[in-house]
């Protein structure tokens, strides 16, 4: 049983500008209330479509004890089932990934065609209704080749982010991509501490020697300390018709075009670009990167020559999946276009460091001297997520709160 009146006094704790109470990060109870008013209630990003290119290609992740397969049907079209058979419950596809003809449950042989309709299943009585047991269904929203999920039973609308972030990532053309590599870590920390760790850079400079080889810090145009770069670059742009000022996605999400150092035009250890053949039909390198997250689980890198995904999924209240995806142009050719370990080694190396930072920030917030500090004004974004986050809390007990000021 989730006690709403435990989450609404540490709603009410909670001050603005400041990082969350200890319970939100540390609390076993608290993981159970993040699956069912977050991870059950919000659109998840899943993978790219190109990951599930041919009918009967699939793919699973778990949302808390929810399972879940992704899947290409006989029609071309991307859906998404309950990975749990309809005859006793048993998890059908347990494979990361794969390619099937059909689902065959492997219990009882219960046997899916890849609309989730049951097609067949042995020694049923004649009368047996199959087209009452198909597979349940979640809700699925393909946005420029970026694959959503919704395990909600009405999902909330997604037209603002698609409207906003599609003029944005659309030239990247993601939909004509390929995976060239992929990863997942288990960080040892809870999800809104990693989330929170990539929604800030002022950690930057002292934690990621490779990442700001190319990367700038500032995350807003009018940056005293990027004014001049981003002039230029935005000069550049505008006459390319690409867009770069921060779309409006309020507390939701946040899509921006930014540049690179001067002369860098990729995430590689000397700034160049780490595929030479350009996504879609692009030809200028020199595109910087957009910048895309979507609360909860998402955020993304959209640059000339490839695309990194990274996805969030709490394991536990103390451990976090984040997957990694780089693709490139569908018709590059490792060997000859890109060098894997040149394409992935900034954000292998970057990773890494953040997981471990996330796991002793997560150590620290343990300790019964443990008080929320204030965020300084480069943390901005923190201070959106948790607003975002308290409001989803909020709207799941039915009590909004308003905030405490932060001079209290």
């Amino acid at each position: 049983m989730i006690d709403t009146d435990h989450i609404s006094r540490r709603l009410a704790e909670r001050r603005e500008g400041f990082s969350l109470p200890q319970a939100f990060y540390v609390d076993r109870e608290m993981h159970d209330v993040d699956i069912k008013a977050v991870f059950e209630t919000e659109w998840l990003f899943a993978c790219n479509a190109c990951e599930i290119k041919n009918p009967g290609d699939y793919l699973t992740l778990e949302i808390g004890p929810n399972p879940v397969v992704v899947l290409r049907d006989r029609g071309g079209e991307v859906r998404a089932f309950h990975n749990s058979c309809r005859h006793r419950g048993s998890r059908i596809c347990g494979l990361e990934k794969g390619h099937v003809n059909r689902l065959i449950c492997p219990y009882h042989q219960w046997v899916y065609e890849l609309n989730g309709s049951l097609r067949n299943a042995r020694q049923m009585p004649a009368d047996f209704d199959r087209t009452a047991y198909g597979l349940a269904p979640t809700h699925v929203e393909v946005i420029c080749g970026m694959v959503y999920i919704c395990l909600a039973e009405t999902p909330p609308d997604l037209t603002r982010f698609r409207q906003g972030v599609t003029p944005y990532i659309a030239p990247h053309a993601p939909e004509r991509t390929k995976v060239a590599f992929e990863m997942t870590i288990v960080e040892e920390a809870n999800w809104k501490l990693v989330i929170e760790n990539n929604r800030e850079c002022y950690h930057c400079a002292a934690n990621h020697p490779e990442l700001t080889v190319t990367l700038v810090e500032f995350a807003m145009p009018d940056d005293p300390g990027g004014i001049e770069l981003m002039a230029r670059k935005a000069a550049h742009w505008d006459a390319l018709g690409l867009p770069h000022r921060p779309a409006d996605g309020g507390l939701e999400f946040r899509c921006i075009r930014l540049p690179f150092h001067e002369g860098a035009l990729s995430f590689t250890m000397d700034g160049s670009p780490a595929c030479t053949k350009l996504l879609g039909s692009l030809t200028d390198p020199d595109l910087g990167s957009v910048r895309m997250f979507r609360a909860p689980n998402n955020w993304n890198h959209f640059l000339s020559d490839h695309i990194i995904h990274f996805r969030v999924l709490p394991l536990s209240h103390d451990r976090t999946a984040l997957r990694t995806t780089w693709l490139v142009h569908e018709d590059a050719v490792e060997g000859v276009d890109y060098d894997v370990k040149r394409l992935t080694e900034v954000w292998i190396a970057t990773n890494a460091q953040d997981a471990e930072l996330a796991a002793v920030n997560h150590r620290g917030i343990r300790s019964m001297a443990y008080r929320p500090g204030p965020y300084a004004p480069s943390e901005f974004m923190l201070t959106h997520f948790g607003d975002w986050y308290a409001g989803k809390l909020a709207a799941f007990i039915g009590d909004p709160l308003p905030l405490r000021n932060a001079a209290e």
